[in-house]
């Protein structure tokens, strides 16, 4: 029960600290960094980086990972089941209320290569989804990943993220705090899965 709050405060932490970091009293700032690694993905536009990351970016979308969920909690008898469909669920929920707190505007230092989303930028949900996602089907009771499987789903997350800063729709601050909460939601949940397991 410890670890579980534990990871809790550390996913409510990061969002926290990242919210501090770009709009400090509510004023929300561009960061070098942002700025650097936009300009960045700016210059490596091409059609075909363009095209391939607007279809990657879906993975961290929820049309994508909640059926996905639902698919495995389907297939699997485990008392764990639910709990990629929830750690999904949990990450977008958090994700949309700190939107709502914090209020980011998306970037606007160079035109975005989709429609951009209307909703605040930080955090990038699609970076959190994935990220809870993929730590909870690597974390899962009695799961036993080898360093293939685990190298593979964090690429996902890093093509994830990357698409959000390529398309311009995020800044990279949104997907690293966003992605780093993601994962401390999956572990809390995992916490708390195990317990119940160890119950008699």
């Amino acid at each position: 029960m410890i670890g579980g709050i534990a990871w809790v405060a550390a996913a409510v932490a990061s969002l926290a600290a990242g919210a501090l970091l770009v709009c400090p009293a509510g004023e929300c700032r561009t960061l070098a960094f942002d700025e650097a690694a936009l300009m960045l993905a700016q210059g490596w536009q091409a059609s075909w980086l363009d095209a391939g990351f607007a279809a990657l970016t879906w993975l961290g979308s929820l049309y994508v990972l909640i059926p996905l969920s639902l698919l495995l909690f389907w297939r699997m008898r485990a008392p764990w089941r639910a709990y990629l469909p929830l750690a999904v669920a949990g990450a977008a929920a958090l994700a949309q209320l700190a939107k709502l707190i914090v209020v980011r505007p998306r970037p606007e230092l160079y035109p975005a290569l989709v429609d951009m989303p209307a909703d605040a930028s930080f955090p990038s949900a699609h970076a959190m989804q994935a990220a809870a996602f993929v730590v909870a089907w690597l974390c899962r009771p009695g799961a036993n990943p080898g360093i293939g499987a685990i190298l593979a789903a964090a690429g996902l997350v890093l093509l994830v993220s990357l698409s959000r800063i390529h398309l311009q729709v995020h800044f990279p601050s949104d997907v690293v705090f966003g992605a780093a909460a993601g994962a401390c939601w999956a572990l809390a949940l995992r916490s708390l899965f195990l317990r119940k397991r160890a119950q008699p």
